[in-house]
């Protein structure tokens, strides 16, 4: 008997030890919404950031726990964390470092700014001016910092949660489209509902819950290298471009009468982005490759703010939600039918699905037949 249970003991202590992805994933969500009732969808959208490698923005009126989300996304995920409250008298110093003149040793020292952490949170990032702005794309979009014509590259994972608050006009100055174009997100945010304020009062007016670090930067790596190893078949990377390629020329997939309100469409950064994006959505919903809903479901929160709409827009009251509305229902996803045939050698894997892309295409991944789904 004893022996029998020290031979069986240890698989159920390694299972717990090490959890499959989208259960760690679940559990640091779960952590998240002790602090913030409701608001899944935005929790949901800054864990696919994280898992992505890519920068959110969280626009709200005030109030609507995007701070609290922010910093308690960042307690879980773990790793070194900074807030900078951004103001209109701050400078680009302020955010990357500067060099420091010591007379003692007549030389000049580097002095890092607080950008360097794995997590840093722009609160109220449309408060300072644009040089202030500009001074993050750098960090954002390659992952260094040049001070006094050396680079420093900021520590791995790094991530840029910014939060605006988009009903003051004064004092205040909009994010330039180079600027928002770094976000692999842009998530609105809404009021909660009656129950979930309810809740809120009892949760949060008298002692508010702790959060608990959960996951480690080593942990945090290996959920983006898994995360980078969901497959994308080719029909939906068409898909993607699809997407992308109607907000530029809509007349091709017949939306003609949105053309006039569509000053810029999305770059191919978009495209990357649902990509990415689509490939973690698909490990937080406990699968090895991606499904056109992934793409369908982070659409509008990756283009909405890489769509620059004209003044016929502007006059004509034409929201980018509107007309992302519109384009979604147009732009149709390939086709999924579920896989009978079992694989040869390996377990059937009951969420297989075949995808047929609208138009012909050649898949451009190897999949391995008892991981992915089968191709037509």
């Amino acid at each position: 008997m004893t022996e029998t249970t020290s031979q069986s003991a240890p698989a159920p202590a390694d299972s717990r030890a090490n959890p499959r992805p989208e259960a760690r994933v679940e559990q640091a969500l779960f952590q998240v919404k002790r602090a913030v009732v409701g608001q899944d969808a935005m929790l949901e959208r800054l864990m696919a950031c994280a898992l992505a490698g890519g920068h959110c923005l969280l626009e709200g009126p005030p109030g609507l726990a995007k701070t609290l989300a922010a910093k308690s996304m960042a307690t879980v995920l773990g790793g070194s964390f900074t807030r900078i409250q951004f103001t209109p008298d701050l400078l680009p110093a302020d955010i990357v470092g500067t060099r420091i003149y010591k007379p003692s040793r007549e030389t000049f020292d580097i002095e890092l700014g607080p950008v360097f952490a794995n997590i840093v949170l722009a609160d109220e990032i449309n408060r300072a001016s644009p040089k202030v702005q500009s001074a993050l794309l750098e960090v954002m979009a390659e992952g260094q910092v040049s001070i006094g014509g050396q680079s420093h590259r900021v520590p791995s994972p790094f991530m840029v949660l910014a939060t605006q608050n988009p009903i003051e006009s004064e004092g205040v100055y909009a994010l330039p489209e180079a600027q928002q174009d770094r976000f692999l997100m842009k998530v609105l945010i809404g009021y909660p509902t009656d129950r979930e304020e309810h809740e809120i009062v009892h949760r949060v007016s008298v002692k508010p819950p702790e959060i608990q670090e959960l996951l480690s930067v080593e942990q945090w790596q290996d959920l983006r290298a898994a995360t980078s190893d969901v497959f994308v078949h080719d029909a939906i990377v068409d898909y993607a471009v699809r997407i992308v390629a109607a907000t530029r020329r809509p007349a091709e997939f017949g939306l003609g009468d949105l053309a006039p309100y569509i000053s810029y469409g999305a770059s191919p950064r978009a495209t990357l982005g649902l990509v990415s994006a689509a490939r973690a959505m698909a490990l937080m919903r406990g699968r090895t490759y991606a499904h056109p809903n992934d793409v369908y479901s982070i659409a509008a929160d990756v283009l909405r703010h890489r769509i620059v709409l004209s003044y016929d827009a502007l006059a004509a009251d034409v929201s980018v939600e509107a007309i992302l509305g519109r384009l979604l229902q147009t732009v149709r996803p390939p086709n999924i039918t579920p896989n009978q045939t079992p694989t040869a050698g390996a377990n059937t894997n009951t969420n297989a699905a075949t995808a047929t892309a609208p138009a012909p295409t050649t898949a451009s991944q190897p999949a391995n037949p008892a991981t992915q789904p089968p191709v037509q």
